[in-house]
């Protein structure tokens, strides 16, 4: 993708979190989970420590991460790509500006935690030096009912 641009945010306006919520909405019911409503991704973006970094390209967001940082740690919480601009470098231009903003802030460690069968994000996080710290076994479940593993990966930043 070209056209890309990438926003920090700590709070949004309600129309963005619309086209945040049907970017989630589309990425996760395509892997048989529910996406987040604009409310869920409002309140977790105005939580203590909370931002987000939007990509916008072609005139509208095109992804976005939201992490949470507390006490020198950091977590993604979600991160979200239109189907339009997968395998584009979305995904790793807004982990690359979510770690500049922690390393900024001092964080020392970026957490996340993917499905385990979710084989391009696990190489995308591979790729940029993410290690494996864990599994929870049965974490996910998917509108089918079905329970898959978290794997849980850390990446130091300090």
């Amino acid at each position: 993708m070209t056209d890309l641009s990438l926003e920090l945010l700590e709070e949004a306006p309600e129309r963005l979190l619309e086209q945040l919520a049907a970017i989630h909405r589309n990425a996760f019911e395509a892997i048989g989970q529910q996406g987040w409503s604009a409310s869920q991704i409002g309140s977790t973006l105005r939580h203590e420590g909370g931002f987000a970094v939007v990509a916008h390209g072609e005139g509208q967001a095109r992804g976005f991460i939201l992490i949470r940082v507390a006490a020198g740690e950091a977590e993604l919480i979600t991160v979200a790509v239109h189907p339009s601009a997968h395998r584009s470098g979305v995904a790793r231009a807004l982990v690359a500006a979510a770690r500049m903003r922690l390393e900024a802030e001092g964080a020392e460690t970026l957490f996340l935690e993917v499905r385990s069968d979710n084989v391009p994000a696990i190489a995308l996080y591979e790729k940029l030096g993410f290690s494996r710290a864990g599994l929870r076994a049965g974490y996910y479940k998917t509108t089918a009912g079905e329970r898959i593993d978290a794997l849980m990966y850390q990446l130091d930043l300090g």
